[in-house]
């Protein structure tokens, strides 16, 4: 796991759509299933790792570990308009490592869509 991708949305279907554009458009890996998060901790995620303030909050949020680079991640999200703000977040970033301790606790965002299909792991 290289980098954590956190995804916002207004509803959970633009955020199913945005988990599988990262797969199918921005050719990223996951090292396993989308999490979901409260949706005001990704806010708070939004404001730490852009160090701006918050403009709306979301409705819904998913985490997912990335086997790519955050670079590499970044890179490819420039390249794809996915219906929900993507966040990048790398070891750089202070909630990296509260990210990675909490991850495994946290439930699965969609666990009949992601689990089956051997693309999304």
């Amino acid at each position: 796991m290289n980098s954590l991708a956190v995804i916002r949305a207004n509803d959970s279907s633009k955020l199913s759509t945005a988990l599988r554009d990262l797969v199918k458009y921005g050719h990223m890996s996951y090292s396993s299933v989308p999490k979901r998060l409260e949706p005001g901790f990704a806010d708070s995620i939004l404001v730490n790792v852009m160090k701006s303030p918050l403009k709306i909050g979301c409705t819904a949020a998913a985490v997912v570990p990335l086997m790519d680079s955050a670079s590499a991640a970044i890179s490819r999200l420039r390249k794809i308009h996915p219906p929900a703000h993507v966040i990048i977040v790398s070891p750089m970033h202070e909630i990296y490592h509260e990210l990675i301790g909490c991850i495994e606790m946290l439930p699965e965002a969609f666990p009949h869509k992601f689990a089956k299909s051997k693309s999304y792991l």
